[in-house]
Parts: structure tokens; sequence; C-alpha cells
């Protein structure tokens, strides 16, 4: 029978008690201070809004009993648990938008391959005595990456990582290898892998101002980098910041350093987790291209590729990898990752999209994206709700629900003021209706005339953006 057994683990349908209150973190809790920027000056503190405590809800692992083979009663637990969870993602899954995750894949075909633990451990490029692996697949996504970014076999190295964090950690690990005293250099909007690669290597590193778009401020870089002549530069290019889908303008970036004297001083990490894999597919955008001096990019392959599992792809060039590679004979490969072990299925995964679908494929999702993108920015405007869309992105920016359980119910990320919606392929009109109606008749109860206003957004969006009633004039 399911229940209590002797080793005195709990029973199934006790619950663990709470955490005592003052480590609950769905209080409202003060962050603790951002890093001193470089001229010395702290940024203020800025109230953060946690998520629930998962230790009130988790599902309790409980020893079987000894007659539980013959009973049935652990299976048909376990099997109701998974159905329960599975509506709740299909639920949650309806109700996502702040996210860039592409929801929209079928990977059922791939379904005979769970059985195997693939592992790819080691280099991508050199077999291991492990057999059990993806390296075929691998090197196949690899290659059409890099033909992507204009980069001959011969010329590069890349691996398949577990998510974009990695993708930044080992760009920026190969940029402090090639010039071990230089600085790192990235705007305030860069995503926190990047200040995290930081600590992790004991970098120095210097935030750049940004402008309103979110774009890497260039005046200030060039300031920055005038106090700091004498050493070289390591520099992350957002191609979409995290929170506003703003992409820096790399050719600027490129023209600064060098008319500071930096010319074959810098290495320029560029971190295209979402918007990387987009931008080839949007006229007019600037070119992520290793024709320009970059040493090596990044993108997620579960964002707008769409995967099960997290992922991601780093490229560099070959040139760069050695100081990092060494052999390992318990391996029978060579190993210049971040990692270990590594998911062997993640590259089968990639592999299977980027053939279904191919150039053309993602080319029209880029437009769909877009065009939905615009369509909701318009709405809301139409709405009287603040909002920007930058020219080259589907993250679109508004003002910030009042309703935290608002925001919990469409998984919106949000940054003070102001909060997002990503627009995805899985994202359609019928939903993008759908999060609208309900925003704005909730929004009728948060303000009025004795409610009070809603926040102005101007410093974040622009004045032109804001429609706080001081700005919509």
């Amino acid at each position: 029978m399911v229940g209590s057994v002797g080793n005195g683990l709990a029973n199934l349908a006790d619950k663990p008690a709470p955490l005592p209150e003052e480590l609950d973190p769905k209080k409202i809790i003060d962050s603790l201070p951002l890093e001193e920027e470089s001229n010395g000056i702290e940024e203020k503190k800025r109230e953060i809004v946690l998520g629930r405590n998962l230790h009130t809800t988790c599902f309790s692992i409980v020893e079987p009993e000894a007659d539980d083979e013959q009973t049935g009663e652990r299976e048909a637990y376990m099997a109701s648990v998974l159905a329960r969870y599975r509506r709740s993602l299909v639920e949650r899954t309806k109700h996502h938008l702040g996210y860039p995750y592409n929801l929209d894949f079928d990977y059922g075909a791939l379904s005979q391959l769970q059985h195997f633990s693939i592992n790819n451990l080691g280099d991508p490029f050199i077999e291991s005595n492990y057999g059990v692996h993806s390296r075929q697949f691998e090197v196949g996504v690899l290659d059409w990456f890099a033909r992507l970014w204009e980069l001959e076999k011969n010329e590069y190295w890349g691996y398949i990582t577990n998510c974009g964090t990695e993708g930044n950690l080992h760009g920026i690990l190969v940029g402090r290898e090639v010039f071990p005293d230089g600085i790192l250099y990235a705007s305030k909007e860069s995503h926190y892998s990047v200040f995290k690669a930081a600590r992790m290597y004991r970098m120095d590193c210097v935030k750049v101002e940004t402008l309103i778009s979110g774009e890497i401020d260039c005046v200030d870089f060039e300031k920055k980098l005038l106090q700091n002549k004498d050493k070289p530069a390591i520099i992350n290019v957002n191609i979409g910041t995290t929170v506003k889908g703003a992409v820096d303008d790399l050719d600027l970036v490129i023209k600064t350093l060098e008319d500071c004297g930096f010319k074959d001083r810098f290495y320029i990490h560029c971190d295209g987790a979402l918007f990387g894999l987009m931008m080839p597919f949007v006229k007019r955008a600037p070119k992520v291209s290793f024709k320009k001096p970059i040493g090596s990019v990044s993108v997620s392959g579960h964002k707008f590729v769409g995967c099960p599992m997290p992922c991601g792809v780093q490229i560099t060039r070959l040139e760069h990898i050695n100081a990092l590679s060494s052999n390992v004979e318990y391996l029978a490969s060579r190993d210049a990752t971040i990692m270990g072990s590594r998911n062997g299925h993640a590259p089968i995964f990639l592999w299977y999209t980027l053939n279904r679908k191919g150039y053309r494929g993602f080319q029209k999702e880029v437009q769909k994206c877009l065009r939905n993108a615009h369509y909701l920015k318009d709405r809301l405007k139409e709405a009287g709700i603040g909002a920007m869309l930058n020219e080259l992105s589907s993250t679109v920016v508004f003002e910030r629900p009042k309703d935290e359980e608002f925001v919990r119910r469409w998984q919106l990320a949000c940054e003070g003021n102001i909060a997002h919606v990503v627009v995805m392929p899985n994202v359609t009109i019928e939903k993008l209706d759908s999060f609208l109606s309900e925003l704005v008749q909730m929004r009728s109860g948060w303000y009025g005339e004795e409610k009070g206003k809603p926040p102005c957004i101007a410093k974040d969006v622009g004045t032109d953006n804001c429609l706080c009633g001081s700005h919509d004039k």
C-alpha cells in the first residue's frame, strides 16, 4: 500500500512544511546592490518580485512499499501525477508570452531515440571511445551555422552547448584566453550571464550606457575605451538585448574600437541568443559575419528554432581554440568545451528542424513574427497603453501590468515599470487578441479617476512611446 513507510518518509498526501516567512520569496524584497559602475557611482536598489516558493508544492519522492509490485499502486500514483502535470503544461503553454521560446514543434519522429543515453562528451570533431554519440549530427548542424555566418569549414570550431548562457561563457572565455589582461565591455542591458562570466573569470568589467532603444551607446563606449587604452578590449555585442530586443550596431562598435587605437587588440563575442538566427532573414538588417573582425557568435537552439530541451550553438575561429584545448586520454579525444558530458539528443533535434525548415522556412517564420509584433504594438497603443518595438525586433515592450497574478498568468518578463511580450512562431493573432482583451479589461479596474494613473515609462521607451497622461498629448 502507498503511505507511510518504516524509514520515516512522509505520506504521499503530506505536504512539506512551508519555509520560514523570512525566506518566502513571494514577498517583494530589495535586490542586492548592483555592482558599481566604472565611474564609481553605485546604481540605486530596485525592488524585485520573486516567484512562488516551490517547496510547498513539489512532488515528494517516497520509497515504494514491499508489496508495491503486486498492488501496482505506485505505478498508478505516478501515472496520475504525470497526467496532471501534462494538463498543467498544456494550460501554461496557452498563456506563454513573455519568454523567447518557440513552443511550436513536433519531434514525434525522434521518440525512437529516447531509449538511448546519447552523450557527445569531448570535442565534436574527434570521436571518443564512448560510441553512443551523435557527433555526425552535431557537426552537420555546426557546418550549417558556419555557412550562415560566413566562416569556412577549415576555419571554424564550435559545439552544441546546453544553453545560451554556456555560449556566452565560452565566447568570453575564448576572448580572455586570447587577451589574458583584457577588459570586458558590455552594455548595461546585456544578458546577466555576461556579468556572471566576468565574476567567474575574475575579469575587469566595464558597463556601457545604452540608448533609449537598449542599443549600446558608442559615445559612452568610446569614452570608457579611452580610459583604458593600455589594455586590450573584450566586447560583448548584443544581437537582441534581453528586455528590449535591441541590436547593437556591430559596424559602429568595430569603428569605435579602431578609432580609439585598438586595432588588432580586441575580441568581439556576439550574443545572438534569439535574434542571431532571425537577423539573417530580415531585409536591411546589419550582417553578423566572420568576414568582419569578430571572434565568436552564440545562439540558443531552444528559442527561435524550438527544442524540447535547452541547448545552443557556439561558433568561434579555429585559430583561437588551441589555447583552451587539451587531450584527454580517458576520452581518447580532445576537449575545449565548458561542460564535460553534453546532451547528444539536442544536436539531433536541431538537425531535424534545420532539415525540415531550411532557410526558406525560417524566413517565413521571421516575417510572421515581425508582422505579429507590429500588430501587438499597434493594438496596445490603440488601447492607450504605452508600447515600443525596435525596428529589427519581435519583442514588444509596454507598461508593466499592475497585478502580479496577471503577470504570472501570462508569464510576462518584467523589469521596473516595463514588461514585454516576445512574439515567437507559436504566438498567433488569436493568442494576442485574447491577451489584449484580458489586459484591457483588467486595466480598466487598475486605473481611473480615484485609482491613480498608469506608470510613466518614458525613461524606458522614450516620450513618443509613453502614454501615461503626461506624454500622450
